[in-house]
């Protein structure tokens, strides 16, 4: 949980401050260093805690445990970060995709290469094929789609971490003598 706290304030203060602008790139892999400081340090105070033999499915199990909590946290903040706070980074997403699309679409060698890349645009006049792409990224850069995605994401990431920390602290830290 603290972890998840540290990260949600870093990404107010970067918010506040605008250092990082519409580039999500440091906070997202800070966030990745979150996840594996949740699970590392939750997994290493329950060994250190309960001093017992366990097998390493426990041991995935319990650093799973302190995961979960912060896999939650950040994407239910995530959720109201990009539905209150910043909604204006959707906006501005979204904007860039229709300018880009609209430029290729202007373009006759790419407007040509998106025709043949679906046989529905085969029939369908500049407009209707601009109308049918932009509903996508509308779709995608909504909040409730980002917080599903940030959280199968980052529990996705929190089973491979758990996996990894546990093999870690079996092989090297908490060994057997």
């Amino acid at each position: 949980m603290i972890a998840a706290l540290v990260w949600i304030g870093i990404k107010m203060i970067a918010f506040a401050t605008g250092i990082v602008g519409s580039n999500v790139v440091p906070l997202v892999m800070l966030n990745i260093l979150g996840v594996l400081l949740a699970i590392s340090i939750g997994l290493f105070l329950h060994k250190k805690k309960t001093m017992e033999d366990s097998n390493a499915l426990l041991d995935i199990k319990n650093a799973m445990s302190a995961g979960v909590p912060y896999v939650m946290l950040v994407s239910i903040f995530l959720y109201f970060y990009y539905a209150k706070i910043d909604p204006e980074f959707n906006a501005h997403q979204i904007a860039e995709f229709e300018t880009t699309l609209q430029r290729d679409l202007d373009d006759p060698i790419k407007f040509q290469q998106i025709k043949e890349s679906n046989e529905d645009f085969e029939v369908k006049s500049k407009k209707e094929i601009y109308d049918t792409l932009r509903s996508g990224p509308r779709a995608f850069y909504s909040p409730g789609s980002t917080m599903a995605i940030s959280m199968l994401s980052l529990l996705l990431l929190a089973t491979l971490n758990s996996i990894f920390v546990t093999i870690v602290y079996r092989k090297f830290i908490f060994r057997r003598q």
